[in-house]
């Protein structure tokens, strides 16, 4: 294991344990909008996760969530860091949550770790190493048609009532086995990785959202662009992830919806 990939193993197993003593206490939930959560456990999740790569890549960029590494840095190495991507879930006590840290150098992904420290499952790759989760190495799924196809969505905390993604949603769940909406994309990118879903689409998702399960899900063989199918970067304005075998034809899909008329 390499030692950026080790860090962020280490980095992600101690915030695992503070979100899980969070996890069994009454919550502190502040709101950062209408309806965005923020929780203690995210900013002590984070705090713990920052120091961590401060001290082993002290001239590395730090792009985290809550603000907490933010700094004027060009370093070419940048780690994508949500401490606690499902917040809201968390919140409710639903266990559908993850740490998730992601590493680029000039654009490239070179490591991605994902942990729910609920279930103990820890997704991660590093570039050209192949996906594992908990050390056995993992695949997307043989499965190609749509028609036979589990998938996942999201939905947005901001301006949600603009959000044209119902219309996908719907359109998905009649030519799928059903689309599932559990609020954690990071979880969402893993579950393909591992031939749990066949594909996850969403609009709106911030560079720590998909850093690290990107690499994850390429390194496990599937494949990841924009709805269009055009190169995708992090922080980009949509996302399209499959286990490669259905990925044209949920595109599309998508492209048929897109050319609807918008209307609710």
């Amino acid at each position: 294991m390499n030692q950026f990939l080790s860090t962020a193993v280490e980095a992600a197993r101690e915030a695992g344990a503070i979100i899980l003593a969070g996890h069994a206490r009454p919550k502190e939930i502040i709101y950062k909008g209408d309806v965005d959560l923020v929780t203690e456990t995210d900013r002590k999740s984070e705090a713990a996760i920052v120091a961590r790569l401060r001290r082993d890549f002290p001239q590395h960029t730090i792009v985290a969530e809550e603000g907490t590494g933010k700094d004027s840095s060009t370093s070419s190495f940048i780690w994508y860091v949500d401490p606690l991507d499902g917040t809201t879930n968390f919140a409710h006590g639903y266990p559908c949550f993850a740490v998730s840290i992601g590493l680029f150098q000039d654009g490239k992904p070179l490591v991605g770790v994902v942990f729910n420290p609920v279930t103990n499952e820890l997704f991660y790759a590093s570039q050209g190493d192949g996906a594992y989760l908990n050390q056995k190495p993992i695949h997307v799924s043989s499965v190609n048609t749509l028609a036979a196809s589990l998938v996942s969505t999201g939905f947005p905390v901001h301006k949600r009532a603009d959000n044209l993604n119902i219309h996908y949603y719907w359109e998905f769940t009649l030519r799928s086995h059903g689309v599932r909406r559990d609020g954690a994309a990071s979880m969402d990118l893993c579950s393909v990785a591992c031939g749990r879903f066949e594909a996850f689409w969403e609009f709106g998702l911030k560079s720590w959202d998909t850093a690290a399960g990107m690499l994850i899900v390429t390194e496990a063989g599937g494949k990841v662009s924009d709805i269009a199918g055009a190169p995708y970067q992090p922080g980009g304005p949509s996302v399209l992830v499959t286990n490669g075998l259905v990925h044209d034809e949920v595109k599309q899909v998508a492209a048929e919806i897109a050319a609807r008329p918008a209307k609710f």
